[in-house]
This record gives C-alpha cells, structure tokens and sequence, in this order.
C-alpha cells in the first residue's frame, strides 16, 4: 500500500511526490508491463531514488494496484452515465463517443488495463467480479428493457458492451496497429477523427428497431 497513506494527512510535497510517482510508474507499466517493469526503471524515470520510492509505496504492486484503483474509477464513469430515462440509441451512442475519447487522451491508462487481464487480473480481480461485473450487469438489465419495450433492436446486452470496449480500446492499445495499417493514410491525420463518425454510425444502424 502507499505510505504515506499510512499517517497523518499527507503534505503537498507528499502529495506531489506521490503523484510524480504514480505518473512515471504509469508510464513505466503501459511500456514494459507488470512483470517487465522495476522500481529502479519508475525512480529514473520520476527523477527520484529507490529509496524515496520505498517511502511512498512499500513495493512495485502497491504503486501498480494504485494506478489501477484510479484508473477502474475512471474507466468506470461513462458507464455510470447511461441514463434508463434517456433515448436508448442517443445513450449508447453516447457511450461509444466517450470511451472512444477515453482511449485518445488515456493512451497509458488503457495499456495498463489491457496488460493487468492479459496477465488474468492478478491485482484487479476482485474489482471485475464486483463493481464492474455488478455495473454492467445493471445496465445490461437496462439495455434488455429497452428491448423488449422495442426502442432499440434486438442484440445481446453483454457482447454489445464486450464490442465497444473492445472497439473504441483497440485506438489505444494498437495504436501502432492503426497508424501503421492506415499508412499514408493516417499521414497528419488523427486516427480517432475518423473512427469516431465510423463507429457512431456502425453502432446506431445496429441498435436501430427498424433495421
């Protein structure tokens, strides 16, 4: 666990060394993985010795396991955000444009992610049998409603959450992929420009009742 967690309130210096921290741990981790990376490679990299690292984290799975609590929050929101009130296809569509924008501006974040389940999700195992699988079993629920109330096209709940995670992600965690594939496609263009439009209107023929 982080140390200095462990005490009285944390100072700003604390505050802002953890965060160094945590910013050159998350780099570290998206770059090498969990199991190639070390505490000497995230204390070059935030400027800091090992021995200041230890003061803060007792270990390289306590900075690993905080950057994944943070990032579970994060990754989390938009799902939150689907409103059973709201037009079903302008929701879920709605979705799609978040996560997408997630992956462009949390490159790092979505590696990290990606690397910890590749590996069988040994430090956030817990969190996906709970709060996510608690949440998407929520929403899946309202996803089936807005089925059988004929307001969206009939489609398996939970491969259409599996299919724009994997859909929007696949940005970030091939990116080299994307960019590479596009060619002089992609030559001063940004890829996520283009998937955006793409991907909104994949998602509302699918889930339009007509279709």
């Amino acid at each position: 666990m982080a140390r200095s967690q462990t005490t009285k309130k944390p100072t700003r210096i604390q505050r802002e060394k953890t965060r160094s921290i945590l910013e050159a741990a998350l780099d570290v981790f998206s770059e090498r993985g969990f199991r190639g990376s070390t505490l000497d490679m995230i204390a070059e990299r935030a400027s800091l010795s090992k021995p200041n690292i230890l003061y803060y984290f007792d270990s390289k799975e306590a900075i690993h396991k905080a950057l994944l609590a943070e990032l579970l929050q994060t990754w989390l929101a938009p799902l939150h955000g689907i409103d059973e009130a709201g037009d079903p296809i302008e929701e879920i569509c709605g979705y799609v444009a978040q996560k997408l924008k997630m992956a462009q501006e949390f490159p790092r974040e979505s590696k990290l992610f990606a690397n910890e389940v590749l590996q069988g999700a040994p430090h956030i195992l817990g969190e996906i049998q709970g709060e996510l699988k608690a949440l998407t079993s929520e929403k899946a629920r309202v996803v089936s409603e807005w089925i059988k109330a004929g307001k969206i096209a009939a489609v398996d709940p939970y491969h259409l959450f599996f299919s724009i995670w994997a859909t929007t992600q696949h940005y970030a965690d091939f990116d080299i992929q994307v960019r590479t594939v596009l060619g002089d496609e992609a030559e001063g263009a940004n890829p996520f420009e283009t998937a955006g439009p793409f991907l909104d209107n994949m998602y509302r023929k699918l889930l339009n009742p007509a279709s």
